[in-house]
């Protein structure tokens, strides 16, 4: 019979290796601090969140979709003097080894016809696609309308 030591000892490399090949089969692609705006009635809401490129190739964020909303949009508030507009973009080109945030007053997206309504401090799954075939679903937080 093996000390459990023994065992251990065994368990650890092979737990370790495990990891690393997982680690190594995931894509270049990654989404944090993701979070959905909750507005009264048929107000569209905003959702935010950042993606970073882990990779040495530029990779464009080409769409977001969710089953709680009926349409979701990339779009970037631009303001010129002391105007702002939303403008809807196709995609939006995360640089190599680069972070892009999407924040209020600039990039986001713009989810429509809400399904049901949302409960504050609930998450919703949201599903990133990116031009290397990556998609990648997140729980997003659902905060108030001031963001809290």
């Amino acid at each position: 019979m093996h000390h459990p030591l023994f065992r251990l000892a065994i368990a650890l490399p092979l737990a370790a290796a495990s990891l690393t090949a997982f680690a190594a089969s995931s894509g270049t692609m990654m989404v944090s601090d993701c979070w959905i705006r909750s507005m009264p009635g048929d107000v569209p809401s905003g959702g935010y969140f950042k993606l970073m490129n882990m990779g040495d190739k530029p990779v464009d964020l080409e769409g977001v979709s969710t089953d709680a909303f009926g349409m979701s949009m990339l779009h970037q508030t631009q303001t010129t003097g002391s105007t702002s507009k939303m403008v809807m973009v196709d995609k939006v080109t995360v640089p190599a080894n680069g972070t892009i945030a999407f924040a209020p007053g600039g990039y986001h997206v713009m989810f429509e016809k809400e399904k049901k309504p949302l409960t504050v401090g609930s998450t919703v799954p949201v599903t990133f696609k990116f031009s290397d075939g990556e998609s990648i679903v997140r729980q997003c937080a659902v905060k108030s309308a001031a963001g809290k």
